[in-house]
C-alpha cells in the first residue's frame, strides 16, 4: 500500500438547519487527519454563498484544502481553494471549459467516472487531479467497484497527477483502494448524519488506510 493516501472529505450539504450541519462537519474533521474536503450541494439543490462560505472558511481554518462543486462563480462567492466537476457524459468538456477560464492557481479535479479516455484528456488538460468514481446510474455496484480497482491501479502506475477515489460504501473497499495506488480515497459524510455517526465514518476509513496488506 503506498504510504501517501491521503483522505479526501466529500461532505455533502443537505437542506436543513445551518448550525447543526456545521455542527457535523467540525465533528468529522476534527476525527482524523483529512486533506482535502469537498463541498457539494444534495440533489436539486445550489451551494448559496450566506449559507455555504463558513463550511468553506471552516475546512480552511483547518489546514483542509476546500473545493466546492460548481462553477467559477461559486468558488468565488464562497472562497474555495478550487472546483471540483463531478462525473456526466458530456465531463470532458465541462472540464476543458472551466479550466481554460479559471485562473491557473485555482485548483480543479474531475470525475471520470470509468472511462480511461475521458480520464487521459483531462490528465493532458492540466486536471489537479482525476477521480474515479461510480456514476449513479450503475446498477452493478460491485462490478463497477472491482472496475474502479482497476483503473486506479492503471492510472496509479502510468501517470504522476494524483488520483482519487470516490463513491466507496465501506472501510474495506477504501483500504483495497489505497492498496491499489489511490493517492486520497473520499469518505463521503453528509450533514444530515449524526455527528458521532459522522466522526466514526471518518475515523473508521482513516484507520483503513493506515492496515498493512497481508504477508503474500
Amino acid at each position: 500500500m503506498p504510504t501517501t493516501t491521503s483522505l479526501y472529505l466529500d461532505f455533502q450539504l443537505d437542506r436543513g438547519a445551518p448550525d447543526e450541519a456545521l455542527r457535523v462537519l467540525k465533528a468529522a474533521i476534527g476525527a482524523a487527519p483529512i486533506a482535502s474536503g469537498l463541498l457539494r450541494p444534495a440533489a436539486g439543490m445550489t451551494l448559496d454563498a450566506r449559507t455555504a462560505r463558513p463550511f468553506i472558511t471552516t475546512l480552511q481554518e483547518a489546514g483542509i484544502a476546500a473545493l466546492a462543486v460548481g462553477g467559477m462563480d461559486t468558488q468565488r462567492k464562497l472562497g474555495a481553494d478550487g472546483i471540483h466537476v463531478p462525473w456526466s457524459s458530456d465531463i470532458v468538456r465541462e472540464f476543458k471549459t472551466l479550466r481554460q477560464a479559471a485562473p491557473q492557481e485555482t485548483i480543479i479535479g474531475a470525475d471520470a467516472g470509468r472511462s480511461r479516455h475521458d480520464a487521459m484528456e483531462m490528465g493532458e488538460g492540466s486536471a489537479d487531479y482525476v477521480a474515479f468514481g461510480i456514476p449513479p446510474h450503475v446498477e452493478d455496484r460491485g462490478k463497477a467497484a472491482e472496475r474502479q480497482r482497476d483503473l486506479i491501479a492503471w492510472w496509479s502506475e502510468l501517470f504522476e497527477i494524483p488520483c482519487v477515489a470516490f463513491d466507496i460504501e465501506t472501510a474495506d473497499a477504501a483500504h483495497r483502494l489505497a492498496a491499489a495506488g489511490a493517492d486520497f480515497v473520499s469518505v463521503r459524510v453528509t450533514s444530515a448524519d449524526a455527528e458521532q455517526a459522522a466522526a466514526a465514518r471518518v475515523r473508521e476509513f482513516s484507520e483503513a488506510l493506515k492496515m498493512p496488506e497481508p504477508a503474500k
